[in-house]
């Protein structure tokens, strides 16, 4: 078959198919004599694989871990499984870094007006570079000044305080909602 039945056949666009063979991860295609790619069973069997590995998350590298070790009838289960697991933990490590991202975003935009006036809490938060979270790399820190080097508190609490530590607050805390009230406003 040729590529463009292969994509179709795979689930991989013909393109894709292109830049596995030049990166290595599947062998060139032999070639027709009319110089087009052909395809057998086992290349589909090939571009599923390396699909559902992507939809899984795995990156290229690990791709080629992957196939290696499915390729390896004499490898141990164990070593599959530490390769999953791995995985696993770095798709936990992005999960809470994107919770963290969607709640302190969420915070900073329920305290934001949405009216008018110029004065916004979510563009001073972002300004403030003081988001939960935000280590910055040593040399982020010298870099810029608006990066936030210390270490940030992990709770929930911390993004209240992040954004009240934007800026002092030109109005008092009342009665009322004492956390939206120490919003900074300009």
């Amino acid at each position: 078959m040729n590529i463009g039945q292969a994509a179709q056949a795979s689930g991989v666009t013909a393109k894709m198919i292109r830049y596995y063979e030049s990166i290595g991860l599947m062998p060139p295609s032999p070639r027709s004599e009319a110089g087009y790619r052909r395809y057998g069973e086992q290349d589909l069997h090939l571009l599923r694989f390396i699909r559902q590995s992507r939809r899984l998350g795995f990156g290229i590298d690990q791709i080629r871990q992957l196939l290696a070790l499915w390729q390896d009838r004499g490898r141990s289960s164990a070593q599959v499984k530490a390769l999953a697991q791995s995985h696993v933990d770095e798709l936990n490590q992005r999960i809470g870094e994107l919770v963290a991202m969607r709640d302190t975003l969420s915070h900073l935009a329920m305290h934001c007006h949405g009216d008018d006036r110029p004065d916004c809490p979510i563009l001073e938060g972002i300004a403030a570079a003081a988001l939960p979270g935000d280590l910055g790399t040593k040399a982020e820190c010298s870099a810029s000044p608006m990066t936030s080097c210390n270490p940030a508190p992990q709770a929930a609490a911390s993004e209240a305080a992040a954004v009240e530590s934007a800026a002092p607050t030109d109005k008092p805390v009342g009665d009322g909602d004492a956390q939206a009230s120490q919003i900074p406003r300009r």
